[in-house]
């Protein structure tokens, strides 16, 4: 996640995790796929900080690098790989956005039409008349998250939900009622917006009901597909697809030693982020979206129409439909984040997608809370550098302050 000025924000379903500093001015780059020693040693870095491993693509131009550093498996202590498969969280819901305003496009959706017009019987009354489809994809509904309600244990102190619910499958239906009966974050429409999951649940229902399809198979069809993604999917069973990561989840440390939930029930994600893919096919699927292969320029520039949004303690400047803007030393990327438990990924790319880092970690919430306050870790920085380096060059990771992250703890973002 996101930005302030420069503000990096790098989210986790379960978390955000802020990182603010003061950066050099804007300007060129050096193309990052030239120093891969230092690519190499970076990633290095982020693993001797203490993240069990972590891998990455970084692409400029026509130039590709691929690596990884750490253990996929702290035990065995296998290697993780850059082509392994990932659970990506709340990139999600860029795929999903991508979906409705291809229905948009068709003349199927409005996209400042009331939620109610489309499902009267889940969002009704005043609440689905006031809230449009672009407050669901903009996060500017004000709908309440489910995460807390479905994971109570999680308001409490506690870790026993995420075990107890490991194999449970929740209807999205149930996921959305559970948003919708938790507190209003405010009035439809108004600036800052709250992320609230629900949005992009509700936004997976929209499409089932113009569409009459299944949304994860909707989607999958007519985006990931589209795309020409290979490794990209909606699992049906509580497993990852194909060569993967365990996923290590400490909770901020109320789980010691961290536990793995790579095999886990994504139903309580859905169409908000219960993908599974690849670096590499994150990289393909924003190139194409920036480059107008997925949607036509009308509605890409509505989705980069942006608002600030509310996350945890901290703030997205620039969110748009799906999608946000981060502003960086070397110009602008967008992308998005997100994480679940144990897995955390994030892609970025410049605006003709010709730039591009997307990076996958298997190790989530390994910060602490020292009075009430997430304290940064040297993961944190390590990441940083990385993202720098791999976007801007050698000279913007040199320049990175020192200054401590900031580091919102939601009930969840995902």
């Amino acid at each position: 996640m996101i930005t302030r000025r420069f503000t990096q924000v790098l989210t986790t379903m379960g978390g955000a995790l802020l990182i603010a500093g003061t950066l050099a001015a804007p300007g060129p780059a050096a193309a990052a796929t030239d120093d891969r020693q230092a690519l190499r040693a970076s990633l290095d870095a982020v693993h001797e900080a203490g993240m069990y491993g972590i891998l990455s693509n970084v692409r400029d131009g026509g130039r590709t690098w691929r690596g990884a550093s750490g253990v996929a498996d702290v035990d065995t202590r296998r290697p993780v790989r850059p082509d392994m498969v990932h659970r990506v969280g709340s990139i999600t819901k860029t795929f999903t956005a991508v979906a409705v305003l291809q229905q948009v496009e068709r003349g199927t959706i409005e996209l400042d039409a009331p939620i109610g017009r489309y499902l009267p019987d889940l969002v009704p009354g005043e609440r689905g008349q006031k809230i449009t489809v672009r407050m669901l994809l903009n996060h500017t509904s004000h709908i309440g998250d489910y995460i807390g309600p479905a994971f109570p244990s999680l308001l409490e102190g506690s870790t026993s939900s995420l075990d107890e619910h490991r194999f449970r499958t929740i209807a999205p239906e149930e996921l959305v009622r559970l948003g919708l009966g938790a507190a209003a974050t405010g009035e439809p429409g108004a600036v800052p917006g709250s992320y609230s999951n629900a949005n992009y649940v509700l936004a997976g229902l929209l499409l089932e009901k113009v569409t009459g399809q299944d949304a994860e198979r909707h989607i999958t069809r007519h985006v990931i597909q589209r795309a020409g993604l290979r490794h990209t999917s909606f699992p049906r069973t509580p497993h990852i697809p194909g060569p993967h990561s365990k996923a290590y989840e400490s909770w901020f440390g109320l789980i010691d030693p961290p536990r793995d939930y790579s095999v886990y029930n994504m139903s309580w994600a859905s169409t908000a982020g219960a993908l599974t893919s690849t670096m590499d096919d994150l990289n393909r699927f924003y190139r194409e979206l920036l480059r107008g292969r997925l949607i036509g320029a009308a509605q890409l520039a509505e989705m980069r129409k942006t608002v600030a949004v509310t996350v945890g303690g901290g703030q997205i400047d620039h969110y748009g439909l799906g999608i946000y803007a981060l502003d960086l030393p070397c110009g602008r990327f967008w992308g998005h984040d997100g994480g679940v438990f144990g897995m955390g990924a994030q892609s970025l790319s410049s605006p003709d997608g010709g730039r591009q880092l997307s990076f996958g970690i298997n190790y989530m919430k390994y910060q602490r809370i020292v009075n009430g306050v997430v304290e940064p870790s040297p993961i944190d920085f390590a990441i940083v550098d990385h993202m720098l380096l791999a976007l801007c060059g050698q000279s913007a990771a040199t320049a990175r302050t020192t200054q401590a992250p900031f580091l919102p703890f939601p009930a969840d973002r995902r």
